[in-house]
């Protein structure tokens, strides 16, 4: 399979470094990058991502990036959902936080979890008039 990439978001991943100009973490890393539509004011949407290949489970320090586009970041709840359906609460809603975009990696303690399955990162809008959508998600082991 022969994919084109498109980096005039982020020259800066042409030469193998992130956005921010920082080396890509090591790891196994499982990625989605399908846009999920978040409804405004609505039910839960979820990203899924297929891990395998890993052996035991997830680690103590289970990296967790997001990119979701969405005009009030207050509005939104973020959580892992592992493949066992615990739930990782990641960033709860703020009023206060009117700011765009929530773009950033995580950590999560998952080291409970068996690695190799399907992973949900789950994200609700829970206030009116601002929309938005799950860019890409992904998971480094």
């Amino acid at each position: 399979m022969l994919y084109l990439l498109d980096y005039s978001d982020c020259p800066k991943r042409a030469i193998g470094l992130t956005c921010d100009g920082t080396p890509p973490p090591t790891g196994k890393v499982f990625e989605n990058a399908n846009n999920v539509n978040i409804p405004d004011n609505g039910a839960a949407v979820t990203s899924d991502v297929v891990v395998t290949g890993v052996a035991g489970n997830a680690p103590a320090g289970l990296q967790v990036g997001v990119d979701i586009k969405h005009s009030w970041r207050g509005d939104l709840v973020v959580d892992l959902v592992a493949p066992d359906g615990s739930t990782y609460r990641m960033k709860n809603s703020s009023s206060n936080d009117s700011a765009d975009n929530v773009i950033t990696t995580y950590t999560v303690n998952a080291s409970t979890e068996i690695a190799n399955g399907t992973w949900k990162l789950k994200v609700q809008d829970i206030a009116a008039q601002d929309t938005g959508y799950i860019d890409s998600f992904k998971l480094v082991f």
